[in-house]
C-alpha cells in the first residue's frame, strides 16, 4: 500500500473514530438527560409522600383548626360557617318540595316527591342563564329564576297551593338563619354589583312573589350541606358529608355547645351543621411542593384555598402539566416539545385520570393522549411509563390527604378509635359512622377511590375503619336541597340531627 493509500485509510480510521466518539457521547448525554427525568421524578415523589405518621399530623392539624373556627371568626384558614340546619331528613317526610340549584352558568329547578321513606319521584329542568343577568341587579337575575320556576311548577302541579322551596346558593354567604343569608361576594363570573350585602333568601322570594308564584324559600344551603341531607335521609348515621369534584368542601354535625363563638346558641336538637369550608385548610404538615407552589402563582386567589388546590379535581392535572414541562425543559424525553407543555391546564384532571388507569401493555391510551391533547407525537413506552408514574403521584397525594381531612372530622367527632375525643371526653367503642361524600373525582375515578380507602385504613386501623362507610350520593344540591326545604316548612315533620 503506497502512502497515499495508508493516508486514506488512516483518515477513515480517524473519520471512523471521531463518529464512534459522537455517537457515544450523544448515547451519553442521552442518559444523562434521560437520569435527569428520572431524577425530577423521584424528587417530585419524595415531595409529595404521605406515610401514615405524616397523614395523622395532618388529621391533628385538621382537629386544631376546627377549634380554632369554632372558637372566633377569623381565628382559623377554616371558616366553620354557621348553617343554622339543626335538623335533617329522617325518612318520615311526605310531600312535594321544590329546589332551586343556582351556582354557576345554568341553573336547575327540581321537583321532588317524597312519602314512605323514600323519593317516589324526582323531575327536573335545566336552563342556562344568559350572560347579561350575570352582570345587571339582582331583581333582575331572581325575576328570570322565578318565571322559569313558575313555568315548571305549572307543568308539573299546576296547582296554587303554597309550596316550600330548597335553595342551593353555591355563592359565599353569611347565614343568618336556616332560610335566610347575604351575599358576601360574587364568583364563577358573576358580577351583580347591587347584590353583595343583600339577603339572597328574601330577594327571591320577592321575585317569586312578584311572578305570583305561591312558593317560598324555607331552606338555604349550599351543596355540601344538601349532601349531608340527602345522606341522612337515607342513614340516620350520617354525620358528615364531603364533596371532591372539581372543588372540594366539606360539612359535619356539631354540637351547639362546642361553637364557642355563638355562646347561648339553642337548637331544638342541641347540634347544628357546620359549613367548614375546608378547601381553605392549611398546616406546615401537608406535602407542598415547588410546582404545587408555581401553581398557586398561576391563580387568581394566590395563597388561599391550599387544601383544595392539593386534592380537587380543577387542579389536579396542572400540577402534573408542571412537573412534565420541567422535564421538557431539563430531559429530552419529550423531544422537542417543551413548548406544547407550557400553556397552563392543557392537560385537564379526566385526562390525568385516563392516563393512570391505562392499564394495555403499550399504554396506547397515553400515547393517544399525549399526541391528540398536548401534540407530543412519538413517545417511548418508557417515557409513557414515566407519565402515568407522575399522574399517579398526583392522585395518590390527593386521595391520601382528603382521607385525612376525613379522618380529622372523625376525630372531633369522637369516631375515630383514638383513646380521647377532641372535647376531652371519653370514648366507647367506635359507633358506626357514615359520611355521605359526592364529586365527580370520587365516583368517577377508581383509582383515586381506592387509594382513599386504603388511606383511611392506614390512619385508623382496620377494626375502627370498618365502622365507617363512605356512601356515595347523587344530587345533594337538588334533592337535597328539596329534602331540607321539607324538614323547616311551617308544617314539617320534626327532623333529627
Amino acid at each position: 500500500m503506497g502512502r497515499v493509500g495508508l493516508g486514506v485509510a488512516a483518515a477513515c480510521a480517524a473519520a471512523t473514530c471521531a463518529i464512534a466518539a459522537v455517537l457515544v457521547a450523544r448515547r451519553a448525554s442521552a442518559r444523562a438527560r434521560w437520569r435527569r427525568a428520572v431524577a425530577l421524578l423521584r424528587e417530585f415523589g419524595e415531595g409529595c409522600a404521605t406515610p401514615p405518621a405524616r397523614l395523622r399530623q395532618v388529621v391533628d392539624a385538621m382537629v386544631v383548626e376546627m377549634h380554632a373556627g369554632l372558637a372566633s371568626d377569623g381565628g382559623s384558614k377554616l371558616k366553620m360557617l354557621l348553617t343554622f340546619v339543626d335538623a335533617l331528613p329522617t325518612g318520615n317526610e311526605e310531600g312535594i318540595y321544590y329546589a332551586i340549584d343556582l351556582g354557576g352558568t345554568n341553573f336547575r329547578a327540581l321537583r321532588v316527591e317524597v312519602g314512605a321513606g323514600s323519593v317516589v319521584t324526582s323531575r327536573k329542568v335545566e336552563l342556562p342563564i344568559p350572560e347579561e343577568f350575570t352582570k345587571g341587579t339582582i331583581e333582575e337575575l331572581f325575576s328570570f329564576v322565578a318565571l322559569a320556576l313558575k313555568d315548571f311548577v305549572e307543568r308539573e302541579d299546576g296547582k296554587d297551593e303554597q309550596k316550600a322551596l330548597g335553595f342551593t346558593f353555591s355563592f359565599p354567604v353569611r347565614q343568618t338563619s336556616v332560610s335566610s343569608g347575604s351575599l358576601i361576594r360574587w364568583t364563577k363570573g358573576f358580577s351583580i354589583e347591587n347584590a353583595v350585602g343583600k339577603d339572597v333568601a328574601q330577594c327571591l322570594n320577592e321575585a317569586l312573589a312578584g311572578s305570583g308564584l305561591n312558593v317560598r324559600v324555607t331552606a338555604l344551603v349550599n351543596d355540601t350541606v344538601g349532601t349531608l341531607a340527602l345522606g341522612h335521609y337515607h342513614d340516620e348515621d350520617t354525620v358528615a358529608a364531603v364533596i371532591i369534584g372539581a372543588g372540594t368542601n366539606a360539612c359535619y354535625i356539631e354540637r351547639t355547645d362546642a361553637i364557642i363563638k355563638c355562646q347561648g346558641l339553642l337548637t331544638n336538637s342541641g347540634g347544628m351543621v357546620v359549613n367548614m369550608e375546608w378547601g381553605n385548610f392549611w398546616s406546615s404538615h401537608l406535602p407542598r411542593t415547588p410546582y404545587d407552589i408555581s401553581l398557586d402563582d398561576e391563580t387568581q386567589n394566590r395563597n388561599d384555598q391550599g387544601f383544595e388546590k392539593m386534592i380537587s379535581g380543577i387542579y389536579l392535572g396542572e400540577i402534573a402539566r408542571l412537573v412534565l414541562h420541567r422535564m421538557a425543559l431539563e430531559s429530552d424525553v419529550f423531544g422537542d416539545a417543551a413548548d406544547n407543555l407550557s400553556i397552563p391546564f392543557t392537560l385537564s384532571t379526566p385526562l390525568l385520570a385516563a392516563i393512570r388507569e391505562d392499564d394495555s401493555p403499550d399504554l396506547s391510551e397515553v400515547r393517544k393522549i399525549l399526541q391528540e391533547h398536548l401534540k407530543i407525537p412519538d413517545t417511548r413506552l418508557k417515557t409513557r411509563r414515566l407519565v402515568v408514574k407522575v399522574c399517579d403521584i398526583v392522585t395518590r397525594r390527593a386521595a391520601r390527604l382528603a382521607a385525612a381531612g376525613i379522618v380529622g372530622i372523625l376525630k372531633k367527632l369522637g369516631r375515630d378509635g383514638s383513646g380521647v375525643a377532641s372535647s376531652g371526653r371519653m370514648r366507647g367503642q367506635p359507633r358506626r359512622t357514615v359520611v355521605a361524600i359526592e364529586g365527580g373525582l370520587y365516583q368517577g375515578y377508581p383509582v383515586f377511590r381506592e387509594y382513599l380507602d386504603e388511606a383511611l385504613v392506614e390512619i385508623m386501623g382496620e377494626e375502627v375503619a370498618r365502622t365507617v362507610a363512605l356512601r356515595v350520593t347523587e344530587d345533594g344540591s337538588g334533592v337535597g336541597a328539596a329534602l331540607l326545604a321539607a324538614v323547616h316548612s311551617s308544617n314539617r315533620q320534626q327532623g333529627s340531627i
